[in-house]
């Protein structure tokens, strides 16, 4: 194993997430201008908007976690899978982070939390039972890469706005903001449409923005194990599993599809039109190639 270096970042990628995000803040600039002109009540808006986003930071991680039924190992509890989660985590410059797991069939890991500090990692039965060692190195040190380029920490910054979006066409779709004022009207219809066209542009653009950092997740993964093709391999196994899970225990964990190394979406479901993640046959061909390219610097 080996400590992630500068040139495991990759240029192309760094791009392309800056682009999603100039393109953000220009949407969220133009959202803004168009409600201060409308003359809708930004400030109480926004007041909202932080109230909510403040208690999603403070009871998000706890709240993901009782939704699926995870539990926090113990100390001493599952040895190995804790050590293993130690050394990674200490290989990619991450604190110690806590270790769960979910008893369910449905292989898979995510990872949680907004700092380095608290930050907790999460795998199911399902995912001990299908990997062998080295595959669920592989998948710990995604979900550790993940915690080290605060992902989370960063989707929620940059998804804030679409939550304001969100409220503000809601309010309008529920016929609070109405009046009978014409010209006031007009300017509450302007809010309305703009609101919806944030929201929906604003959730395509995170939505390419996630698949960008599990891109990036994966690429320091293989990097810090050495063993890209090792991920790509655990990959596989985890796609061809869970399209073979019954819907009714897809659904037990779905809620938290997009924290997941493999959506665990069932296939009829509208989510899977619009992935957090991208293709798992992408991911393995960049896999493949920074198998290459470790070979080439040995």
């Amino acid at each position: 194993m080996r400590r992630v270096e500068r040139w495991a970042r990759d240029p192309g990628l760094t791009v392309r997430m800056m682009i999603v995000l100039a393109g953000l803040a220009l949407l969220y600039l133009f959202f803004l201008s168009a409600l201060i002109w409308s003359g809708v009540d930004t400030a109480t808006v926004l007041v909202i908007a932080v109230l909510l986003a403040l208690f999603q930071f403070v009871f998000s991680d706890r709240l993901a976690l009782a939704s699926v039924g995870a539990r926090i190992l113990k100390p001493g509890e599952m040895p190995r899978l804790q050590e293993m989660v130690e050394r990674v985590a200490a290989l990619a410059g991450v604190p110690r982070v806590r270790v769960g797991i979910i008893e369910t069939p449905v292989p898979n890991a995510f990872a949680i939390g907004k700092r380095l500090s608290s930050s907790t990692v999460v795998v199911t039965r399902g995912l001990l039972e299908l990997l062998n060692e080295e595959e669920l190195e592989a998948v710990i040190a995604h979900e550790i890469a993940h915690v080290r380029n605060r992902d989370v920490l960063v989707m929620t910054i940059a998804g804030f706005f679409v939550v304001v979006a969100q409220l503000v066409f809601r309010f309008f779709l529920w016929g609070a903001g109405g009046g009978s004022d014409r010209r006031r009207g007009n300017a509450i219809a302007l809010a309305f449409v703009v609101s919806l066209l944030v929201w929906i542009i604003g959730q395509l653009l995170l939505l390419a923005l996630s698949r960008y950092r599990e891109f990036v997740a994966d690429r320091m993964a293989g990097i810090v194990t050495g063993r890209p093709l090792a991920l790509a391999s655990a990959l596989w196994k985890i796609d061809g599993r869970v399209k073979r899970i019954p819907r009714r225990d897809l659904r037990e964990v779905e809620e938290l599809a997009a924290f997941f190394i493999i959506p665990p979406i069932s296939r009829e479901s509208l989510a899977s039109l619009l992935s957090t993640h991208p293709p798992v046959e992408e991911r393995v061909r960049r896999l493949e190639q920074l198998q290459r390219q470790l070979e080439g610097v040995r």
